[in-house]
């Protein structure tokens, strides 16, 4: 599947589209989500044109992928969610429930978040 370049991430990037933007640097933009699920709920995408997980693993240089994650990283502790811990989501592809068709992760902290999901066979 090819990247669709009208995403509404693809726009941020381009600065078509305003954002709260926590960082960025070479590899990556961080900004707030605009429906934040918990105290400090950031996103994070690689500039790169990456729909999901695959594509990003298959198609980024070493640089991108470094660059990327670090940037992750970052963003926790500019957050200062670090010191009582975060959770990192990206869901990919449509059983993920993956909304926008461009590879992101939630920085998401702040407070106990409760468990992950609730048991399969519960």
């Amino acid at each position: 599947m090819a990247y669709d370049d009208s995403n509404i991430f693809a726009k941020i990037l381009r600065g078509e589209i305003p954002s709260d933007t926590v960082y960025e640097d070479n590899w990556a933009l961080a900004f707030k989500d605009i429906s934040p699920r918990a105290p400090v709920h950031v996103l994070v995408i690689p500039k790169g044109a990456y729909e999901n997980m695959e594509a990003f693993t298959r198609d980024a240089s070493d640089a991108e992928i470094a660059g990327f994650f670090r940037a992750i990283t970052k963003v926790a502790e500019l957050t200062e969610v670090t010191t009582g811990g975060y959770r990192l989501i990206a869901n990919n592809g449509a059983d993920g429930n993956q909304e926008v068709p461009h590879l992101h992760y939630h920085v998401l902290g702040g407070r106990n978040l409760g468990s992950m999901l609730k048991r399969f066979d519960d």
